[in-house]
């Protein structure tokens, strides 16, 4: 294959990577604890740097020791959701932005110890004889596209169920449903290993894309309001 194709293949797979479950339950998780658009970035540069350490061939003891926590960390964003859920005021709790599982770059990080894709990264770097920090960086991008888009449109539904708007408050409080039953899902299914690689791609494609729909529609509520609001303006310009 050409480097062109390899390249490709990496981007791919970085996003086919970037739909998984977990990533989403986590970046949607954290979005409902601190609304910020850069969250899915984040998440996705810190996931991608500790795979490519992986690939390279670093970074194996570091994975090793932080592997067994990771389903632990997606069932405590599961339990926070969980207590936001009981009680809906805490959209304006500001004290769970503290917690050190709040930073996406670290929880992407600790997310990243999975050995399999760095396997799958490995073995095209052998095959192509190219450069891993290079094939890492592209898989990083194709993750970064498909995370920053999830983290972004995550952050704009909160920051508007934070603002009141109703179509965001019910949107916010089917996603962090989502959040805890995938959350306390996938992290008990690590545990327990369970394998839900043959289900992981469809699912998390069936999931982005129903995220993707609830988002488009919770903001068409601002779209409507602004047209209504602008109604009075139209009928006095056109008595004056």
């Amino acid at each position: 294959m050409t480097h062109s194709t390899l390249l490709t293949l990496a981007i791919a797979l970085g996003m086919r990577h970037g739909v998984d479950p977990d990533h989403l339950a986590a970046i949607d998780g954290l979005s409902r604890i601190h609304p910020s658009r850069w969250n899915g970035v984040l998440f996705a540069v810190g996931h991608g740097a500790l795979v490519t350490l992986l690939a390279v061939g670093v970074g194996g003891l570091l994975a090793g020791k932080v592997e067994p926590y990771a389903p632990w960390l997606l069932i405590a964003v599961g339990v926070v959701n969980l207590w936001r859920l009981r009680k809906p005021g805490a959209h304006r709790h500001s004290r769970a932005t503290r917690l050190p599982l709040t930073s996406p770059l670290i929880l992407g990080i600790l997310f990243g110890a999975g050995f399999e894709t760095a396997s799958q990264l490995s073995g095209i770097v052998l095959a192509a004889n190219m450069n891993p920090w290079v094939l890492g960086g592209v898989f990083s991008a194709g993750m970064i596209l498909v995370d920053g888009t999830d983290g972004y449109l995550a952050s704009r539904t909160q920051s508007r169920a934070i603002a009141g708007g109703r179509r965001a408050l019910r949107a916010s409080r089917a996603l962090g449903i989502f959040v805890v039953i995938f959350s306390f899902g996938l992290g008990g299914a690590e545990l327990f290993h369970l394998s839900i690689d043959r289900i992981a791609l469809p699912l998390g494609c069936t999931l982005f894309l129903f995220l993707v729909a609830l988002r488009i529609w919770s903001a068409r509520e601002d779209s409507e309001a602004m047209l209504i609001s602008s109604l009075p303006m139209v009928g006095k310009l056109r008595r004056s």
